[in-house]
């Protein structure tokens, strides 16, 4: 399934529209504006919560919680790196991925037990964040499509604290 997050334009809060290829709505991501802390609520197209997002302050790299049913799901973790950006969404069991890839283009792979299980690239000439993920096997789009929400937070927060 290939999916395209798109940041919407005029929000007071940073909210996501999912689609699939064919341009139907999947899934809806509304932020909670003027909260401290990231927390965004992951909802189907009847607006009913599927996870939420949990930014975990007081960490010394960006750390995330997505929580389905009031319960930690997994984390997403900002690893050191010297070059380049990481990260790892941290699920209960053997079932953790890694993501990586040219974060400079936009570009990186999810991987679990070192195979590819989702590709993602972010459209380059748009007003705002649009990203295209490519998953083959459903069952984990939801968790897949949380961390690249995540990853986009991270990034933006980067890219305005270097300015």
């Amino acid at each position: 399934m290939v999916y395209n997050i798109k940041e919407e334009f005029w929000s007071w809060a940073d909210d996501f529209s999912i689609t699939d290829e064919d341009g139907s709505d999947c899934f809806f991501v509304k932020g909670i504006p003027f909260s401290w802390e990231n927390n965004l609520s992951f909802q189907d197209v009847d607006g009913i919560e599927v996870a939420h997002i949990s930014q975990k302050l007081m960490n010394f790299f960006p750390k995330y919680a997505i929580l389905i049913e009031d319960e930690a799901y997994a984390h997403l973790i900002k690893e050191f790196t010297w070059f380049g950006k990481s990260f790892t969404l941290d699920v209960p069991g053997p079932n953790d991925y890694t993501i990586e890839g040219s974060f400079w283009n936009h570009e990186f792979v999810f991987k679990k037990q070192d195979k590819v299980v989702a590709r993602v690239s972010k459209e380059v000439w748009s007003l705002t964040d649009s990203y295209g993920v490519d998953i083959p096997e459903a069952g984990h789009d939801v968790e897949i499509l949380s961390a690249c929400i995540i990853i986009d937070q991270i990034l933006y927060d980067e890219n305005r604290s270097d300015t």
